[in-house]
C-alpha cells in the first residue's frame, strides 16, 4: 500500500503495509518510493536535462508539535525503497511525525544537480 502524501509529487511516497494501521509499535521498516516519470516532469519544467545518477533518502523523527527533528538513518538502496529500520521501543507513546527527505543527483554532460523532496507523515507510537 502506497499512501501519496502530495499530488503530483515525484517523491517520496510512504508505503505502509496496510492503511488500516493506526498505531506502531516495535520495529517498524519504514520504506517510500519515488515516481521516475513525475520526476522527469519536473526535471523538463526546472529545464534540466540529464539523468538520475544517485539517490538517498534521509528519515527523520519529532514529537508532533515540536520543532526539532532526530534523525533516524538514511538509504540509497531504491531496489529496497530506502528502508531503514526503526525501534519505536526508544520514544515514548504519543503523536509523531516522520520525515522523509528524498534527493535525487542529476547528472548531464559535466553538470551535476541536486534535486530534493520532502514529506512527513503523523504517525502514532503505541509501544
Amino acid at each position: 500500500m502506497v499512501i501519496e502524501l502530495a499530488s503530483a509529487s515525484w517523491g517520496p511516497q510512504f508505503i505502509v503495509p496496510c492503511i488500516s494501521i493506526k498505531r506502531y509499535y516495535g520495529c517498524v521498516l519504514l520504506r517510500q518510493n519515488l515516481d521516475d516519470d513525475l520526476l522527469r516532469k519536473e526535471l523538463n519544467t526546472m529545464e534540466i536535462s540529464g539523468r538520475p545518477a544517485g539517490y538517498v533518502n534521509v528519515w527523520h523523527i519529532r514529537k508532533k508539535g515540536t520543532s526539532s527533528w532526530i534523525r533516524i538513518g538514511e538509504s540509497s538502496d531504491r531496489e529496497r525503497d530506502f528502508c531503514v529500520r526503526l525501534n519505536t521501543r526508544q520514544f515514548q507513546n504519543g503523536l509523531y511525525q516522520i520525515l522523509g527527505f528524498l534527493s535525487v543527483t542529476v547528472k548531464s554532460e559535466g553538470d551535476a544537480w541536486i534535486i530534493s523532496k520532502q514529506n512527513i507523515a503523523d504517525f502514532d507510537i503505541h509501544n
